[in-house]
């Protein structure tokens, strides 16, 4: 069970949708705690262990992106699921930038945040260490090695920082090579939902991924754009050089 003793914080300045995301997802099973700006969400953060993060992007003081920015440049893969405007979409992609693995805009059904909630949590758990395997599955992506037995992607034998989503997507790139992928299929297969009307968020994970694994990001070798379709995954070697 995917909820059992794991632990929410809900970063929010709203009184009314903390107290009612805090009733709703207790009796979904979850342990949730509540901040309402970045001094209290700190304060949360430093006292005890929590699974993933409910971030509001308009908080008082330091911002929602901010406080992203600020976690992912620690190092950390806490999964934050940030919450938006939702005619704000250059936040929301801004939001993806940071680090960001999903987003939701307001208003919601509880009941959405709770599917996104879940999915986020199954793809984090992948991310987690397990008992020693036969890395057969390793795959060369340049300097780079990805495995999703061991749910690593490093280099030189350094492990890289690579959030749920972008380990979800990466995988998929992985798991199809040559074969051109739309939005929609990409979306389908990392996320397990459809794609959003105006949805950005596969192409902001490309980006970021393409920073991460590519040589040269403005050529890019490996995760090539499919022009008013999608992306394909090209393994080395299968280039005409």
């Amino acid at each position: 069970m995917i909820n059992q003793n794991k632990k929410i914080l809900v970063v929010d300045d709203d009184v009314r949708l903390r107290e009612l995301l805090q009733r709703y997802l207790t009796e979904q099973g979850y342990i949730i705690k509540v901040a309402s700006d970045a001094n209290e969400m700190d304060a949360v953060l430093a006292s005890e262990p929590i699974d993933l993060l409910v971030l509001d992007l308009m908080l008082p003081g330091e911002d929602g992106l901010s406080i992203c920015r600020r976690i992912r440049g620690t190092g950390t893969i806490l999964p934050i699921i940030m919450l938006t405007a939702r005619g704000d979409e250059v936040d929301r992609i801004i939001g993806l930038e940071m680090g960001a693995d999903d987003y939701l805009p307001k208003p919601f059904n509880p009941r959405e945040l709770l599917a996104r909630i879940n999915a986020v949590m199954r793809r984090h758990e992948r991310l987690q260490p397990s008992a020693p395997a036969l890395n057969v599955d390793n795959v060369a992506i340049g300097d780079f090695i990805f495995s999703a037995s061991s749910r690593s992607l490093t280099k030189g034998g350094a492990s890289i920082t690579i959030t749920s989503g972008e380990f979800a997507l990466l995988k998929v790139f992985v798991d199809h090579p040559r074969q051109p992928l739309s939005r929609d299929r990409l979306m389908q297969l990392a996320r397990g939902r459809e794609l959003d009307v105006f949805d950005r968020s596969i192409d902001v994970q490309v980006s970021r991924l393409r920073k991460l694994i590519e040589p040269d990001v403005a050529h890019p070798r490996y995760l090539q754009t499919m022009w008013g379709f999608g992306y394909v995954f090209i393994p080395d070697g299968a280039l005409d050089e």
